[in-house]
């Protein structure tokens, strides 16, 4: 691996190798941006682009894209409420309050350095690990990827606020949401109301955009309206006069972002789970294990440390059965696959030995060198990234109104996605008024489809074994994913217990 690695890092002196890797870098920052559009839209862009240069500074160009993407998503997220992709959906719930509270700055400066962390815990993790982590992809079936999703689903727990039963209403409203559309098992619609627009289901992107960044423009026009908000925080000036990093934050953060980078790079590497639930995993177990729950929610810095990680570190993880096996687990990795082919890499082992490993190995030093890059852009540019706290409310709802329809409209170049938008930023909307979480109605969204389809396979696999418990106990990383989740459900109940003793 020594030999192929040198040989990889000399290909970083050709000129058009390191400008696909500039070019991946700022671009996918500023397409992360625009609510919607994310680093699927945007590499898909870059195939055409693709076709006139070398394999390396290609497929370079892309991965850099694709971690940078889901970076640039956080920046709108901490600061106008707005996640430009599905894996900055998590950091919105700290990292907008922490703006209202003058600390916009701050809190741009944890999702960089946390996402660097991450991705370079991801990165390394593909280099070092993605052979061997790719035959363990391969021991995954329907039921592991059902279990991971149940994993996901607890989370629910660590995200319903204040009121618990209106949490879990707002999960199982998800939930249902998730099975609107055709039957992906017996091909039967559902819900669809003869309506062959809805035949497709919903995608997660639009409700999403609607939920956080439309429900916010309908607040902000309010406070308008009112003369209570001319701009996102009470005093636009603070934000700017706050630190980027207070001191004590890298020995507060450092163990988050080691743990979440571990946990984003195992959930990544599973197909069909992804940046975003890694990002919502990871943040739910930082709250659940936490000394300071009720900090989370309200401007946590931990909070946002935990998501950001983990959604990066994903992005490493998720190539890794890209690469070894020719899996692609997210719309990402689907396009990637499409120009490794393109390229004439065929994945497999044969990436990894003879004259294709140095291309292989440097498109994951790509990928590394994208994440260091990102975060030297990142944190000199967090002060003008905080001067949108300074843009009056009057300017930023038409911004973010029409960033939000383009976006959502480029899905699929169809209105309805925008009405479907429209009309799930007017449900986030009355959430807030009467006190529901919009968290756990897009986690139930964006998980309905993996467990109902896994669990409904499973039980096709597990019929000619006996049926579901012979099947399951035959499976020993069930087993194993199985006493996690029964590990974590019972963290809150022995907190009680120790609670109740000390009071004692």
């Amino acid at each position: 691996m020594a030999e192929y690695l040198s040989l990889a890092l000399s290909s970083f002196l050709s000129i058009d190798v390191f400008l696909g890797l500039l070019v991946g870098v700022v671009g996918g920052m500023i397409i992360g941006i625009i609510p919607g559009l994310g680093p699927s839209v945007g590499i898909a862009l870059l195939l055409p682009i693709s076709f006139s240069m070398s394999p390396t500074a290609a497929l370079v160009m892309m991965t850099a894209m694709y971690t940078t993407g889901v970076y640039g998503g956080s920046i709108t997220a901490v600061l106008c409420h707005t996640p430009g992709t599905a894996a900055s959906a998590a950091t919105t719930l700290d990292g907008y309050e922490m703006t209202k509270k003058g600390r916009g700055m701050e809190a741009v400066s944890v999702v960089t350095i946390a996402s660097v962390v991450g991705g370079i815990i991801g990165a390394i993790c593909l280099i070092l690990f993605a052979p061997a982590l790719g035959r363990i992809s391969q021991m995954f079936s329907c039921l592991e990827y059902f279990l991971v999703a149940c994993f996901g689903v607890l989370v629910v727990a660590g995200l319903t606020g204040d009121n618990q039963a209106k949490g879990i209403f707002a999960a199982l409203l998800g939930l249902l949401i998730g099975c609107i559309g055709m039957d992906s098992i017996s091909g039967v619609s559902r819900f669809t109301f003869g309506q062959l627009w809805l035949e497709d289901g919903l995608d997660s992107t639009p409700i999403l955009i609607g939920l956080f960044s439309i429900s916010q423009v309908l607040i902000l026009v309010e406070k308008l309206m009112t003369g209570t908000g001319a701009t996102i925080v009470d005093d636009p000036a603070a934000a700017l006069k706050g630190k980027r990093w207070e001191k004590g934050n890298a020995g507060l953060l450092t163990p988050t972002m080691l743990k979440s980078s571990v946990i984003g790079s195992f959930i990544g590497f599973i197909p069909a789970a992804g940046c975003s639930i890694a990002a919502w995993i990871s943040y739910g177990l930082s709250k659940r294990t936490s000394k300071n729950p009720e900090e989370y929610g309200k401007g946590s810095i931990v909070g946002i440390a935990a998501s950001e990680a983990a959604n990066n570190a994903a992005c490493g993880g998720a190539m890794i059965p890209l690469f070894t096996l020719g899996i692609p687990g997210s719309p990402v990795t689907a396009i990637l696959y499409g120009a490794l082919l393109m390229h004439g890499l065929q994945p497999g082992s044969d990436l990894f030995t003879g004259s294709k490993a140095p291309t292989t190995y440097a498109i994951f030093l790509g990928f590394l060198f994208a994440n260091v890059l990102m975060g030297i852009i990142g944190v000199s540019m967090a002060r003008q990234m905080a001067r949108v706290c300074l843009v009056p409310n009057s300017v930023l709802v038409p911004i973010i109104v029409a960033l939000s329809c383009i976006g959502t409209y480029a899905l699929s170049n169809s209105m309805y996605e925008v009405i479907i938008m429209l009309v799930f930023g007017l449900i986030g909307y009355l959430m807030k008024i009467y006190g529901f979480e919009p968290a756990p109605l897009v986690l139930g969204v964006v998980l309905a489809d993996i467990l109902e389809s896994n669990f409904r396979r499973t039980l096709i696999m597990a019929a000619p074994k006996g049926g579901l418990i012979p099947y399951f106990f035959s499976r020993p990383i069930a087993i194993i994913i199985l006493l996690v989740i029964i590990g974590f459900a019972m963290v809150p109940v022995l907190k009680n217990v120790l609670t109740k003793k000390q009071k004692q």
